[in-house]
């Protein structure tokens, strides 16, 4: 029995059990044949010359009447593709299919005379999803379509399990994020985002590269966790008899690397914090840090404004974003503001910013507790912070710089020189979402050994996020590190940007997910 093919919406849904048995007894029958001519069941010795995209590039405007005289003059254009049947039409003695490949589709048309009998006899008998071989020659059907009048046809995959409704497909999300592979050859949207991610990473390294720095790779297993405030997942080396931490950042090996002399270096790589799962948050993320010596905050900001810029045009064409139905402009200067300011802008705080009562009093409102939060304990810098997060981030849409983050919650910070209680730091928001983190770098061995030290004090409190004590990173301080600013960019969080997504699963190839039952 037959499956209904993709045109053929109309026909009962049938089990999938016994559709993927049907499939496993054409599989058996295909082995046997095999066998018995001596054939291969998956061979692998078919290389396309061609792919749709392109054919479609450069013969795709060509007018039927002069294609149709060419090939009666015996001028074809040959054309050799292979990919994943996505639609059949079965009709006598000819038929369609639709190849799908990684660039695009390609119509076939397959006539028995043409293909010989006993290939168009296995081809009737082929199924949606299978990966098929063709050779024939370009044509445009009387739709005007482009196509290939196949000459020759070969079965090199047979696809066990049926794709899903072609007028349905997924329609459970989480199905889509765990099953990645049918959601990629399903939804021509999905295969985009990923296109779109893949140009972003090759714009930023270019434009890395072109500024002058180094891209380096360090390492991901730490034995102690650093470069920021967050907690890390533990493991166990055998061999070395000790706990190791999967990276949380590559910060303080990074500015090691300004401590040994490369004056600009950068790297694209994971990071893992075991924290919540949310639209904006998984434990295993993509990140990009730079540092460059005798740079600071402010060069900082301007950099990673032209930075976006560039991969935003690169990547989609254009610096007019639609996020959610809102749009976003990447081509005006970015807004630059101090957390006191932002509050003064987005609330009806007024004067009692600066009043550490009213903020308690505003953020227990908001559903924040002593019991759980502390408030009371908070100096007025950590208030203003707690405030701003949870009453102004949500409201930068378009890309504003937030500065002035209070020193005690800023540990590898350089502190500002006229008001040392805050730091040369900033945050950049984009659609209510932070994307990237910079500072100029505590370069003062002393202060930071210090830092790190009241950083203890806090994870002894209970404060699980805290850094621990890094002694060889305070030892190569010691040897002196110039002048330096750094800044991390959350890659996925702005893929979701760049590629309208709702939520950093869907930027993200495979997510982290509760494993099946």
């Amino acid at each position: 029995m037959s499956e209904p093919t993709a045109l053929s919406s109309a026909a009962p849904e049938q089990d999938e059990n016994k559709l993927i048995a049907e499939r496993r007894e054409k599989l058996k029958a295909l082995r046997e044949a095999q066998a018995q001519n001596g054939g291969v069941t998956f061979p692998n010795d078919f290389k396309p010359k061609d792919r749709a995209a392109q054919l479609h590039e450069a013969h795709g405007a060509a007018e039927k009447p002069a294609m149709d005289a060419d090939i009666a003059e015996g001028k074809k254009i040959a054309a050799s593709v292979s990919g994943r049947m996505m639609l059949k039409r079965v009709m006598g003695k000819a038929s369609f299919a639709t190849l799908q490949d990684a660039s695009g589709r390609m119509q076939l048309y397959i006539a028995r005379d043409e293909v010989g009998e006993e290939a168009y006899t296995a081809f009737k008998h082929w199924d949606l999803g299978d990966i098929v071989a063709a050779e024939g020659y370009l044509f445009k059907t009387k739709t005007g379509e482009l196509s290939i009048h196949a000459t020759s046809i070969r079965l090199l995959t047979k696809s066990l399990r049926p794709l899903p409704d072609k007028f349905h497909g997924m329609q459970d999300q989480e199905l889509k994020y765990r099953q990645r592979y049918v959601d990629l050859i399903m939804d021509e949207s999905a295969r985009a985002r990923f296109v779109a991610r893949s140009q972003s990473l090759a714009a930023m390294r270019a434009f890395m590269t072109e500024s002058g720095f180094m891209e380096v790779e360090t390492p991901m297993l730490h034995p102690i966790p650093g470069g920021a405030n967050a907690k890390p997942f533990v493991t166990h080396h055998n061999a070395l008899e000790q706990e190791m931490f999967l990276r949380i950042a590559p910060e303080l090996y990074l500015k090691r690397l300004i401590v040994g002399g490369f004056e600009r270096v950068f790297e694209i790589n994971r990071s893992f914090r075991n924290e919540g799962i949310s639209v904006r948050h998984n434990p295993e993320f993509t990140m990009m840090e730079f540092y460059a010596a005798y740079w600071n905050y402010l060069d900082l900001m301007d950099f990673t404004e032209a930075l976006l810029r560039n991969t935003a045009q690169k990547a989609v064409g254009t610096l007019q974003l639609e996020y959610q139905g809102r749009s976003v402009d990447l081509g005006q200067p970015f807004k630059r503001m101090t957390i006191r300011e932002a509050i003064n802008t987005h609330t009806d705080i007024g004067a009692q910013v600066d009043d550490s009562a009213e903020l308690i009093n505003r953020l227990k409102k908001l559903g924040l507790s002593e019991e759980k939060d502390r408030l009371s304990t908070r100096s007025l810098p950590s208030l203003q912070v707690m405030y701003f997060e949870e009453s102004v981030e949500d409201k930068l849409w378009e890309p504003t710089f937030i500065m002035e983050h209070p020193t005690e919650i800023s540990p590898l910070a350089r502190a500002n020189d006229q008001r040392p209680e805050v730091t040369e730091r900033f945050e950049l928001y984009i659609t209510g979402r932070e994307i990237a983190n910079g500072f100029s770098e505590l370069n003062d061995a002393e202060d930071q050994a210090a830092r790190l030290q009241a950083q203890v004090a806090s994870k002894d409190s209970g404060d699980d996020e805290a850094m621990f004590y890094d002694a060889d990173f305070v030892r190569a301080l010691e040897y002196g590190m110039p002048p330096t600013g750094g800044c991390g960019v959350g890659i996925d969080r702005l893929m979701m940007l760049l590629t309208d997504s709702p939520s950093i699963r869907d930027v993200i190839l495979f997510p982290a997910l509760r494993r099946e039952a």
